[in-house]
């Protein structure tokens, strides 16, 4: 299998997957899904596909692209059944290939089986050669979720709850995954909780999500967050849950989840995203005053962070950066002489309410560094007198194997630089950081704790340091090799 060779324009972390699982016993089912989708857009835009069962047979449609372009009239009519799994993808374990893209359909000893994951599973490469040798699998992906689809398609147990409780004894890693056979949905979250997931009814169904959002969007009421490690099964209507063990371990949500990745008027932890960023934004302007005459935010992830430290440092907001949305991830990198032009295809800014003014410009995350130098630039030759950047997240030095394409440890600009390095690197006349502690301050919870690994290296679960997004591609051809 090849891999992607193409690069990407940007700063922030990557998106991650979007899942939803839907029973309805409605004709349309599978547009119910697809609307569920369209409200996840923003988890992934890499691929897009839906998955069927009408108790004889399932049906499914995957492509690359964006959900209103993978899916048309003809393509839904097709996906019979009142039991739909779906799936918005970014690639955090294989390339982003037509062959990766989910849900990802398998045969097992107990039939048939689509499955669609967010996350990534650690010991995918070991689960892999057991199933090679124990029951012959044959792959068309190189994705960690087909391992998943065959693990779960294999496992022994009387019923498909019984085989979700012996599948998730065997997997290790982050996952909200989500799958059906001909007759079962199947939601599962994993042990530790750090990918998202809630659960949300009509009055003749039930809806699973990654966000909350996606019920909104539906119509649907919502009835709780999934706990770290629930099962929930649904057959002929009836939906069962319950725990695939009795001692649970320390939930561990991904914090970047309120930092970044989850859409504002979601909710987590029964709190909603838009008042914790704009909390972070108030407690980034007690951490890091500075004197200035405006507040703008980078568009549109930051925006609630910088209402948030106006807020507290009493210095007026305004928009300042205008996003251009129809940029999505692009094939070409701009050479470095063409970059300020690169950066202008996604900003453009207001020149006359900058001109004349020391900015404070609150981003979420800082990554790799290559963007902010040319937004600092922009803003300046757009008239700023002096840029003072606050980032809601602290200094990402550890890359994340949990489910977000973050990049490797060579490529993070804050794990071989300081703060004043980077303040220098970047060109900007001041540079504040959100403390780890003081970022725990804000989002803590009594539900439990937050994967911080990105920020302090301390990894939920033990894991391969030599790990990459493309890890079952190069085990896959050293064994041709």
């Amino acid at each position: 299998m090849g891999r992607s060779t193409h690069k990407t324009f940007g700063e922030h972390p990557r998106e991650e997957c979007g899942v939803v699982a839907v029973y309805s016993q409605r004709d349309q089912t599978s547009r119910l899904a697809f609307f569920g989708l369209y409200a996840l857009q923003h988890r992934g835009q890499e691929s897009a596909g839906i998955a069927s069962a009408d108790l004889t047979d399932i049906h499914v449609h995957t492509d690359m692209g964006l959900v209103s372009q993978v899916f048309r009239e003809d393509s839904l009519s097709h996906l019979q059944g009142n039991l739909v799994i779906g799936h918005t993808r970014y690639s955090t374990t294989g390339s982003s290939n037509a062959c990766n893209a989910q849900p990802i359909v398998v045969n097992g000893i107990h039939g048939k089986l689509a499955l669609a994951n967010n996350g990534n599973i650690i010991n995918a490469a070991k689960l892999k050669s057991q199933q090679q040798l124990e029951w012959n699998c044959t792959y068309t992906s190189t994705t960690d979720s087909e391992v998943l689809a065959y693990q779960l398609a294999n496992s022994p147990g009387v019923d498909w709850h019984d085989r979700a409780k012996q599948f998730m004894r065997s997997v290790q890693g982050a996952y909200s995954l989500v799958a059906l056979t001909k007759d079962t949905m199947i939601a599962a979250r994993d042990p530790l909780g750090i990918r998202p997931m809630c659960l949300g009814k009509w009055d003749d169904g039930w809806i699973i999500a990654s966000e909350t959002c996606a019920l909104d969007h539906l119509g649907a009421e919502f009835i709780k967050e999934l706990e770290p490690g629930e099962i929930i099964t649904v057959t002929d209507g009836e939906l069962r849950s319950s725990l695939y063990t009795l001692t649970p371990a320390p939930r561990k949500l991904c914090v970047f989840e309120l930092i970044y990745f989850a859409r504002p008027d979601s909710k987590l932890d029964n709190n909603l995203v838009y008042s914790v960023r704009k909390q972070l934004g108030a407690q980034l302007a007690r951490e890091h005053p500075v004197d200035a005459d405006l507040v703008i935010g980078v568009p549109d992830s930051s925006t609630s962070a910088a209402v948030g430290y106006s807020v507290e440092s009493g210095i007026p907001f305004s928009d300042g950066l205008i996003k251009n949305r129809y940029v999505g991830r692009t094939f070409i990198e701009p050479e470095q002489s063409l970059r300020d032009i690169g950066v202008r295809q996604k900003f453009n800014p207001l020149m006359e309410v900058i001109q004349g003014k020391r900015l404070v410009v609150v981003d979420d995350s800082i990554v790799r560094g290559t963007t902010t130098p040319h937004v600092v630039n922009l803003l300046k030759k757009s008239g700023a007198t002096e840029v003072h950047l606050r980032v809601c997240a602290p200094p990402i030095k550890h890359p994340c194997y949990m489910g977000v394409d973050m990049a490797s440890r060579e490529e993070l600009i804050a794990s071989s630089k300081t703060v004043s390095e980077i303040k220098d690197y970047i060109d900007c006349d001041s540079l504040g950081y959100l403390s780890v502690e003081n970022l725990l301050k804000v989002v803590d919870t009594d539900s439990g704790g937050f994967c911080d690994a990105c920020f302090t290296g301390n990894y939920p679960i033990p894991i391969q340091l030599e790990m990459t997004k493309l890890s079952l591609e190069e085990t896959e051809e050293s064994q041709v090799r």
